[in-house]
């Protein structure tokens, strides 16, 4: 029987996959977002992660519905749902629960369910499986089976994309990680690595963004330590990165769906076991209290300045997790601005890849269009992400939007001469 695939969920992970299953094999994409479905029918990603030409070009093989009942046809699902925390930084499964549940409603016998999501390990086998197996009737490993393949999608990098890079698999029994294997292998150019087991690539994936967490916050750490010893964190680095085995990073604020998220699914998974990991939840402290020091940093520079604090104006430039990408995902930049307006201090926010209309349904911290047309004037203008339009900002044009001397917080490290940078 030929290979129909269904995608569940189309965002920066669900999306890129449909499309590049779509143009060997029938992908039925689903998302429960109707204005989502709408919108990519029309052609029209607003993640930017896919061109309007190449929806078009797979438009052939690749549907869309926010009925899953329209994929019954299909024998692959692969589910691609956001796994978030809660506000005890806790796992939240419920889109992974939810999804299970829906897709044991649909399901047949021999059906695989491939899940791409990020979890600690054992979520798949011990708590989606059985959603799956109540809400199917069927019997897992003789009825239907199950794959795991960790997504390791990069939002924004158009180098990098989902095809060519190396993709982890594995599946519920032998024959059937053989077949994922070969199914990725089939899309996958920079080739695919079948683990052993489903639990060992849970644990691959939950690692990857753990690791670099803790690294980032030794970097966030040091940057603290020089700061307080008046030393440039930029220059040490610099020096430090002439060693062939120096893992060069920044500090900076560690948000986004992966590795500001990732750390607590294996921390929560640790302590279920009766082993407190200490050095990766001091790393997530670490990281979490950057935004609040950036904050107090820029407070300090408006005093020094002899400025006043209460009812002040702050430019913020950029909002996104990261730079060229519209992508607002568990940004930190909010963090910086609530705690700024503690202080009642007034932020406008600046960022040219956010789709303003669409945004404020969901943040309301002021977005204006570009403040250097406008010419208008602040007291700071914090730099917080590295957006390519921002790279070009020349000090004259900071001095053109401020309110005398320009106070600039460069959190970034992309402005020449900054009042300060982290």
């Amino acid at each position: 029987m030929r290979e129909s695939i269904c995608v569940i969920g189309l965002g920066y992970v669900g999306l890129p996959l449909a499309v590049a299953f779509a143009e060997k094999i029938p992908v039925v994409g689903f998302d429960i977002n109707q204005s989502r479905i709408d919108e990519l029918t029309r052609g029209y990603d607003r993640t930017l992660e896919i061109e309007s030409q190449m929806l078009s070009s797979v438009s052939g093989n690749l549907s869309y519905t926010s009925i899953l009942q329209d994929s019954k046809n299909c024998n692959i699902y692969i589910i691609t749902v956001p796994t978030p925390i809660d506000k005890t930084n806790r796992p939240d499964l419920t889109p992974l629960i939810d999804s299970s549940e829906a897709v044991g409603k649909v399901i047949s016998k021999g059906d695989i369910v491939i899940y791409e999501s990020t979890v600690y390990p054992g979520v798949t086998e011990d708590i989606c499986i059985p959603i799956i197996e109540k809400s199917s009737g069927l019997k897992f490993n003789t009825d239907f089976y199950a794959g795991y393949s960790p997504e390791r999608i990069n939002p924004g990098d158009k180098e990098r994309t989902v095809t060519k890079i190396l993709k982890v698999t594995s599946g519920s029994t032998l024959d059937v990680a053989e077949k994922v294997d070969n199914l990725y292998k089939s899309i996958i150019t920079a080739g695919t690595f079948l683990a052993s087991s489903i639990k060992v690539a849970e644990a691959s994936k939950v690692i990857e963004n753990t690791q670099r967490d803790v690294n980032i916050a030794l970097i966030n750490e040091l940057a603290l330590i020089f700061d307080q010893a008046g030393i440039d964190t930029k220059e040490v680095i610099e020096a430090a990165a002439t060693k062939w085995n120096f893992i060069k990073l920044m500090p900076g604020l560690v948000g986004g769906h992966c590795i500001g998220v990732d750390p607590y699914y294996l921390t929560f998974k640790a302590e279920e076991l009766g082993y407190k990991p200490d050095l990766i939840l001091a790393a997530r402290q670490i990281n979490n209290g950057m935004a609040k020091y950036v904050a107090e940093k820029t407070i300090k520079a408006l005093i020094k300045a002899g400025g006043v604090i209460k009812g002040a104006k702050v430019l913020m430039l950029g909002i996104t997790f990261k730079e060229d990408c519209p992508d607002m995902r568990n940004t930190k930049v909010v963090d910086i601005i609530e705690e700024l307006k503690t202080y009642e201090i007034n932020v406008d926010v600046y960022d040219p890849w956010v789709d303003k209309l669409e945004e404020k349904k969901h943040y309301h911290h002021g977005f204006i269009e570009d403040p250097f047309v406008a010419n208008t004037q602040y007291d700071a203008i914090v730099v917080a992400v590295g957006h390519s339009q921002f790279k070009k900002l020349t000090m004259e044009e900071y001095e053109q939007v401020s309110k005398g001397k320009a106070i600039v917080i460069d959190i970034k490290g992309i402005v020449p001469d900054p009042t300060w940078r982290l």
